[in-house]
């Protein structure tokens, strides 16, 4: 039996069925996104979507749906699906699907009468090329499909509408036809395995809705330009393989394309295989020489904490420390690169963020738990040494380092300076300045894993920062309550119960006693834990919001303020099991039952970017974020050593 397998009565439910996304990525930033039933809710959505270099840093929806009709006795029946004003949806194709698994790829199965007809989507791993794969599985007359493409040329950000500046010119190709509707565009050509005839028959379908974009509050109506149609005789038995890409393709090599695509997917018949392909569809090389990480699809770009938090789960997790090295080899360099002179990477956004050089010194961490210290060492030692000289010696413009040891980090009330980052009218929601409480978590372990390498060889600088921490630490943020200030900032404590203590319990080195530990663990359970992930506010403090709905500024007003977020539930259950050990480990399985079950919700096989802070927790967000589904993978692998043990 299919892992990820939907019937007929999930699939003709537009309630159920438009609410579960599908994503397919490659490494180039593009990517093919949709609903189940393949009708787009989001302006994000389409069947090619990539980025165009020539224009701009956005990606760009060139081909944003194709319609299937099949033909028998001159009767159409039409497969695909789009929404309209007024609730209206046409031609309702998602009523004679039968079935849709989505396990190496996604496949549909129609039925049309006596007609059984499926198709399956791949997306090529290093081309700009979507592939689908059409079959007749049975019928007992002479059968025609019939295929419309739906064009739009233009950015995510964007809508299109009709307009006279369209080049609605075409140029015959082998088996198909190729087209570029504006300038800066890159030809889109669709062609067939087999001959085709294309009729010449341009349309604009006016008024085509995406919902999610309502909701959001956007625009959310637009024009999609069909140039005519394609139809093609299909057999019993039959299979037929079209292809849209940026670039020609010889068709005589479609279905082995195809594949052989397919050969070296990732099946998804597990919680562990959905988790493995969904890090694997983050990896991003626009030059050969690169290796990046994307924060999320289907609008994140490259973000620099995003990118160090993100990558020990994304490679190591699923046995790829040559990925993690890769992936280092493209992003120290531009750290050293701001370290040096201040300057700020074309593609590594935000590096200049107070915490990064952090996180980056704690993704080694963890690759020195992979492969062990020695290697680490070979390879990071000297670019550890260095980041923590240029902090200690005051030249980090963000970051200050105080007479207690501890981290000062200003500016924080006027620009958001942590991963709580979202802004209204120019100002952070949550303005956290001062001493922030993850900043010297991350800080305090960053100086003990330094001297973990260092060996026998003493640091007497950094060994009296971590004397002095263990003072100053706990001194500055544990409470009379016994959980930890969010930040201090001169006379001003936060006392918000918030997620970003949990690093002090779970990062491998701690200031904090075992007891100070058990505290922060217990009112982190108590206010903050969802089945889903961990709040970034509780429900007692104030401002608490869990829904992160509605309009840009309703959101971003709640996005920190009790939306739950799962790369914080891998923080929480590591530090559970750093508590509790072995008798923890059934309790954290429990907690993965729970983000199990959204591998069928939301974008199917993965983890969306937040959950709403209350019952029933929906996901929202971006469809698929990087630092969830690492998080989890390495609670998945931290759990199988337990079991082993």
């Amino acid at each position: 039996m299919s892992y990820l397998k939907f019937d007929k009565t999930v699939m003709i439910n537009l309630e159920e069925s438009l609410t579960r996304e599908v994503l397919r990525t490659n490494r180039l930033g593009a990517y093919h996104s949709s609903t189940v039933v393949d009708c787009n809710t989001r302006k994000y959505h389409g069947l090619l979507v990539m980025p165009v270099p020539a224009l701009d840093d956005d990606n760009h929806v060139l081909l944003s749906s194709l319609d299937e009709t099949v033909i028998q006795h001159e009767a159409e029946f039409n497969l695909g699906l789009h929404k309209y004003g007024e609730n209206n949806f046409s031609p309702k194709g998602h009523k004679y699907i039968r079935e849709y698994t989505c396990d190496t790829v996604p496949r549909t199965v129609y039925r049309v009468g006596g007609v059984i007809f499926s198709k399956e989507k791949v997306f090529s791993m290093f081309e700009n090329r979507i592939m689908i794969k059409y079959t007749l599985e049975d019928a007992h007359s002479a059968t025609t499909l019939r295929f419309r493409p739906f064009l739009a040329f233009r950015s995510v950000k964007e809508l299109t509408y009709a307009n006279g500046n369209l080049n609605q010119n075409y140029t015959v190709v082998p088996n198909g036809i190729k087209m570029c509707l504006y300038p800066g565009y890159p030809e889109l050509f669709m062609q067939f395995s087999k001959k085709v005839n294309f009729v010449f028959d341009p349309k604009w379908y006016y008024g085509i809705e995406y919902s999610k974009e309502q909701e959001r509050g956007y625009p959310y109506k637009e024009d999609l330009f069909v140039p005519g149609y394609f139809e093609v005789p299909i057999r019993k038995g039959e299979t037929i393989v079209f292809s849209a890409g940026d670039s020609q393709v010889a068709t005589t090599r479609l279905k082995t394309l195809y594949e052989t695509e397919v050969s070296v997917r990732t099946p998804r018949t597990s919680f562990y295989n959905c988790l493995k392909n969904s890090a694997q569809q983050f990896y991003f090389r626009p030059k050969k020489q690169d290796a990046y990480l994307l924060a999320g699809y289907p609008w994140f770009k490259v973000r620099a904490r995003d990118l160090f938090l993100a990558a020990p789960g994304c490679t190591l997790s699923i046995d790829d420390p040559v990925r993690f090295e890769k992936i280092m080899a493209t992003a120290l360099p531009a750290l050293r690169a701001f370290m040096e002179d201040g300057a700020l990477d074309p593609v590594i956004q935000e590096i200049e963020q107070p915490d990064v050089i952090l996180w980056a010194i704690w993704a080694i961490q963890q690759y020195a738990k992979v492969v062990g210290i020695d290697k680490a060492k070979e390879l990071y030692k000297d670019f550890i040494d260095e980041a923590l000289e240029y902090i200690i010696s005051q030249k980090h413009p963000g970051l200050k380092v105080m007479d207690s040891g501890l981290l000062f980090a200003d500016g924080g009330r006027d620009k958001a300076i942590t991963w709580m980052n979202s802004v209204v009218n120019g100002r952070p929601v949550v303005p956290r300045s001062g001493y922030i409480v993850e900043f010297n978590a991350a800080w305090y372990n960053a100086l003990c894993f330094s001297r973990e390498m260092n060996g026998e060889a003493t640091n007497e600088k950094i060994d009296k920062l971590i004397s002095a921490i263990n003072i100053s630490f706990p001194n500055t943020f544990v409470n009379g309550y016994n959980y930890l200030f969010d930040y201090v900032n001169g006379s001003f404590v936060d006392w918000s119960v918030r997620p970003n203590m949990i690093f002090a319990v779970a990062l491998p080195y701690s200031p904090l006693s075992r007891m100070q530990m058990r505290s922060v663990l217990d009112i982190v359970t108590k206010e903050l834990l969802t089945p889903k992930g961990i709040r970034s506010l509780s429900p007692k403090s104030e401002g608490y919001r869990p829904y992160c709905t509605g309009p840009q500024v309703e959101r971003d007003l709640a996005y920190h303020q009790g939306t739950a977020w799962p790369w914080l539930l891998g923080a929480y259950l590591e530090a559970y099991l750093r508590v509790f050990g072995k008798s923890g480990a059934a309790f954290a399985e429990r907690m993965l039952i729970s983000m199990e079950e959204e591998m069928t919700n939301h974008c199917i096989g993965t983890i969306s970017e937040i959950y709403d802070g209350n019952p029933p927790f929906t996901g929202r967000g971006a469809i698929s974020f990087a630092m969830n589904v690492a998080a989890i993978l390495r609670i998945e692998e931290m759990l199988k050593k337990y079991n082993a043990e």
